[in-house]
């Protein structure tokens, strides 16, 4: 019988529909499982910071109908290569799995990443799992089937498009994550009501000092209206073709800090956060968004514990150099996404020199 307190969200997209459950206690529920596994193998992937706390509890759980095998790799976005897909990609062989293999994802964005891209390659596809142990993971990379792994030259640049099983987002697990890690979360949260949901920006505006003490209730609702908010767009537009596009406010910009500091230096969400703030006030140099407005958005942003200015060592003809080499480059022009108003995002190509006024506002010389 379907547990009355899970939230369930439907993702139907042509390729594969699959649910998001939002709940406790959904980790080593044998329920939460039934339908989304179907072959006898299952590898769990999961790093060292995650496999002392969970692993034991959902191994015991799939064991009872599957043969279960664990793989716990290095914590950090340096385990996000191609050097640990392919220690994934030899278990799997070493294990004789066939397509009918189950991959669960436990633990955070980059767990989710990892494995995904191992699921979408192995034997040209098999099944995964999604079990999101951060906030960020929950509410954003967990959903929509992007998966891949990190170059030396950018973030993200080697990867396929793969959707899960299913996603199971367990509230009890951000009852262990660090408030660093939380904070990172949380600027993709914010995202959601800058580029699409102007009400769900006031509320989270009115709610932060709550949702920043987790508050279960608080917390259910922040995944529930992100995931909400995420699964919109990618039924609409599951391969980034374009309204897409939008959900990386930010992320042109944050991605270059990344890559200039070295990855895992700042957090993804710290590095989105930053790059949210600097895009907005590229849009204010645009005429769109006004000071108040601006100050707005980096006072929400700021309540969440994120930065809202790069560290001052960065250099900004170095982040030109890393914007311009982004995946979102077309016919050799920097597509980034701004803001028209809170809650109203656009994928701009005519910037002119906004974009360096900017950069020479926030960066080094």
């Amino acid at each position: 019988m379907p547990r009355s307190d899970v939230t369930t969200l439907p993702v139907a997209l042509d390729t594969r529909a699959y649910d998001i459950h939002i709940a406790s206690r959904l980790i080593d529920a044998p329920a939460a499982y039934a339908g989304a596994i179907a072959g006898r193998h299952v590898l769990i992937v999961t790093n060292e910071t995650v496999a002392p706390l969970y692993q034991a509890r959902v191994m015991a759980t799939l064991a009872e109908a599957h043969e279960v095998d664990t793989l716990v790799l290095p914590d950090g976005e340096a385990t996000k290569s191609m050097a640990t897909l392919d220690i994934i990609t030899t278990r799997l062989l070493e294990n004789r799995c066939g397509r009918d293999a189950t991959i669960v994802a436990l633990g955070g964005g980059v767990i989710g990443d990892l494995a995904g891209f191992a699921a979408a390659i192995y034997q040209r596809g098999i099944d995964f799992v999604q079990v999101p142990t951060t906030l960020l993971a929950q509410v954003d990379s967990s959903v929509g089937g992007k998966t891949g792994v990190n170059h030396p030259l950018g973030k993200n640049m080697i990867g396929a498009f793969h959707q899960p099983r299913r996603v199971l987002a367990d509230i009890d697990v951000l009852d262990t994550l660090p408030a660093r890690e939380f904070s990172a979360g949380m600027a993709e949260v914010i995202k959601y009501g800058l580029i699409r949901d102007p009400a769900f920006f006031d509320w989270l505006e009115a709610n932060m000092p709550a949702i920043m003490a987790r508050d279960p209730a608080c917390i259910v609702e922040v995944i529930r209206r992100s995931c909400a908010n995420k699964t919109e767009v990618v039924v609409a537009d599951e391969r980034e073709a374009g309204e897409r596009a939008l959900l990386n406010l930010g992320h042109t910009y944050g991605h270059a800090l990344e890559a200039e500091l070295g990855y895992g230096v700042w957090l993804h969400g710290e590095a989105v956060a930053a790059g949210m703030c600097m895009a907005a006030d590229t849009s204010r140099r645009l005429g769109w968004l006004d000071d108040a407005q601006v100050a707005r958005i980096e006072a929400v942003i700021a309540a969440a514990g994120l930065p809202i200015i790069p560290p001052p060592e960065v250099s900004a003809a170095r982040i030109h150099d890393l914007m311009y080499r982004d995946k979102k480059m077309s016919a050799g022009a920097l597509r980034l996404v701004l803001l028209k108003d809170i809650g109203h995002a656009v994928l701009e190509r005519d910037y002119g020199a906004t974009l360096a006024a900017t950069l020479e506002r926030y960066l080094a010389a």
